[in-house]
């Protein structure tokens, strides 16, 4: 995983594992990767990815069984959406809305190129 600069890792590895859970890679009540399985497959330290563990606790997306691993919760994969939609339309929502209007972009230019990407996403 190829990590950006100006972001804390911690917080990346949050999404990605959240990515993980609401596309069904891990399914709800499933055992995810141990801390150190994580932090040796992304080749980070342990602590970072206890960090990204303790977030996604905090926001009851998975939990902790003491002795046995890290679990995704009964409903997880709600919970990441639910997260991951807000994280959108609070951070990233106001940059699209800039660029479309500064581009002088039509909602149906958007449209056609949305049913393309969707397209391509089922072909491949």
């Amino acid at each position: 995983m190829e990590f950006e600069q100006d972001r804390a890792i911690y917080a990346q590895i949050a999404d990605r594992i959240m990515e993980n859970i609401i596309e069904g890679s891990w399914e709800e009540g499933e055992r995810i990767p141990s801390v150190r399985e994580l932090a040796v497959s992304l080749e980070v330290n342990p602590n970072t990815v206890v960090r990204a563990f303790n977030y996604l606790q905090e926001q009851d997306i998975i939990f902790n069984k003491r002795g046995i691993g890290y679990f995704v919760v009964d409903n997880g994969r709600d919970m990441a959406q639910r997260l991951k939609r807000s994280e959108f339309i609070q951070k990233d929502l106001p940059h699209l809305f800039r660029s479309i209007s500064m581009l002088d972009l039509s909602f149906e230019e958007i449209e056609r190129e949305y049913e393309k990407f969707i397209k391509t996403e089922e072909a491949g």
